[in-house]
């Protein structure tokens, strides 16, 4: 009798699961800002002092927020959340993936590893599909109301959570089961059964991480000006797969993620079956 097996897949969010950065589904005009505008700011920001372009954006958004007096509390932050756009099949892919895992014996657990903001993905209507968001997020004062960045998420920042969810962790403070030594065999979720989707810088060390340690990791990309940074992360070695961001069941991810969900059910029964045999010598 086939023994489950259990399978993280974990998603970058900008890019990767929606077409643009969150912010500009709704926030960005609600402080009167153009898109471009915005970001020229934010970005000019951090080059000015040389500073994390991470927390110029958290800055930023509650500065104009505060100055165009729109709500900074967790709920008005969800509320935005609830107008991103998301690529064909977003909404229908969990449970796509999930049954067809679930007929092969395999545990498909979903996170979110993301430098936007936890609060907006929060309520997005897929937020309810991940068992953890890893991503920035702000402190919140007695009135409910955000005044300084809790969690700021670049790149570096992403491959820490790999290592969360290879333990099991889910709390972000957490520094000390973290760096306590757990030998391989006893960690929760192997790198080997790790399935990473990323579209961009931020995410080449998860990628690279994960690819290394025997995981699969999938470079997407929303159009064309984006194909050609997905197809170097290949060329250069970083990732295994390119493919457009089509999660309906006809597109290429879907047809990658049943292929590599097939060769990590194989891969553990082989591995079953050299054991058995081992054991026979001792």
């Amino acid at each position: 009798m086939s023994r489950n097996i259990n399978v993280a897949l974990i998603y970058d969010f900008d890019g990767t699961l929606s077409p643009g950065n969150m912010q500009e589904f709704g926030f960005i005009q609600a402080i009167g800002k153009d898109i471009t505008q915005f970001w020229e700011q934010s970005n000019g920001l951090a080059h000015d002092n040389d500073a994390s372009q991470i927390l110029c954006y958290m800055y930023m958004m509650l500065k104009f927020a505060k100055a165009n007096n729109i709500s900074l509390k967790r709920e008005s932050f969800k509320k935005f959340g609830a107008n991103i756009e998301l690529f064909p099949g977003v909404y229908e892919w969990f449970e796509l993936v999930n049954n067809y895992a679930k007929d092969r014996h395999i545990t498909l657990t979903h996170f979110i590893n993301s430098s936007g903001l936890k609060e907006m993905i929060e309520g997005t209507p897929i937020a309810k599909e991940f068992e953890n968001i890893y991503a920035c997020s702000y402190l919140y004062d007695v009135d409910g109301v955000a005044y300084w960045p809790a969690v700021a998420v670049d790149y570096t920042a992403k491959t820490q959570f790999l290592f969360k969810i290879n333990k099991g962790i889910k709390e972000v403070s957490d520094t000390i089961q973290i760096n306590k030594y757990t030998p391989e065999e006893d960690r929760p979720m192997p790198f080997s059964h790790m399935i990473y989707f990323g579209d961009g810088t931020t995410d080449i060390p998860s990628m690279k991480l994960v690819k290394e340690h025997g995981g699969h990791s999938i470079a997407v990309y929303g159009d064309s000006s984006k194909k050609k940074m997905a197809l170097m992360l290949i060329k250069e070695n970083r990732a295994n797969f390119v493919c457009k961001a089509d999660y309906t069941e006809k597109g290429e991810i879907y047809s990658v993620v049943k292929r590599i969900l097939d060769k990590i059910k194989s891969d553990n029964e082989f591995s079953r079956l050299l054991n058995i045999h081992r054991k026979r010598c001792e």
